[in-house]
């Protein structure tokens, strides 16, 4: 049986030749952001942060994002035009593993194609399996609310899984599953180019990361996933069985917004000419 990434790899080959984005695989450098956040952040995050007595504060006022430059509506269509392409040639038609049998419509994903942050759960739900769309029912709804908390539209971000299809009863993904389909996902990060990635839930995190640690282990640090920043957090489902987890999640996603909005202003500062002295 071939590879997956092979294949991926070929279509890929060929929408560079196409002239859409380039590719890649490997994992690049990561920025020094991460590298400092990650260092600050180790030793905090080797246990489970307590459960904080009394109400939770309010929300402190956000800071508009730093802007690297005015959107490009020309590589913006361009990349989704390439994600349409993978969608309808590779993910659409998808055999590869049991689920194609039971599903009924493929989740690809959802979202701004240019976007600076990408959202990542586990698989589809009942809701996700009828529509073809991530994030659609009770928890959906809720991430629409918590990304407007940190100043985010749903389509400023993108929003996809790691499997494509859902599992039956929404049973947890299987190691073969998640083998052919994380291709995909790593396809769809080569064409958005994100600044960083926030994996909701257990089982995205562990998956991208190739861990077993707890969830409340693998909050509170900037880890790598194929050379882009992630974090990582509660996912939506959750909080509506556990009110008590919305805290520490309120606490991840200022994180998230903070360093967003740090790798945009590192970015904008690298491409600004300087103004210093006699400087051109």
């Amino acid at each position: 049986m071939s590879d997956p990434r092979d294949d991926l790899r070929r279509w890929l080959a060929q929408q560079a030749e196409a002239g859409h984005q380039r590719v890649w695989f490997e994992p690049r450098p990561a920025p020094a952001v991460l590298r400092t956040a990650a260092e600050a952040a180790d030793t905090a995050a080797q246990a489970v942060p307590a459960e904080p007595s009394g109400p939770p504060e309010p929300p402190a006022p956000l800071r508009p994002a730093a802007q690297v430059a005015p959107p490009d509506p020309d590589a913006r269509a361009r990349k989704a035009e390439a994600l349409a392409a993978l969608d309808r040639t590779q993910v659409s038609i998808c055999t590869k593993c049991v689920l194609h049998s039971s599903r009924t419509r493929t989740v690809f994903g959802v979202g701004n194609p240019d976007a600076n942050v990408v959202f990542v759960g586990e698989a589809p739900g009942r809701d996700e399996d009828l529509k073809g769309e991530p994030f659609v029912g009770r928890a959906g709804q809720l991430l629409t609310k918590i990304l407007a908390a940190i100043g985010f539209e749903r389509d400023d971000v993108y929003i996809a899984n790691v499997l494509k299809c859902r599992p039956p009863n929404n049973r947890d993904p299987l190691p073969d599953e998640v083998g052919h389909c994380e291709p995909y996902l790593l396809a769809q990060l080569d064409v958005i180019q994100p600044r960083v990635i926030c994996a909701l839930g257990k089982h995205a995190a562990q998956t991208l990361l190739r861990t077993t640690s707890a969830l409340g282990r693998l909050r509170g640090t900037v880890h790598d996933y194929n050379g882009i920043p992630m974090i990582v957090t509660y996912h939506p489902a959750a909080l509506l069985r556990n009110s008590q987890w919305k805290r520490p999640t309120w606490e991840d996603v200022q994180k998230l917004r903070a360093l967003h909005d740090e790798l945009v202003a590192e970015s904008a500062g690298r491409a600004s000419p300087s103004v210093d002295g006699d400087s051109a």
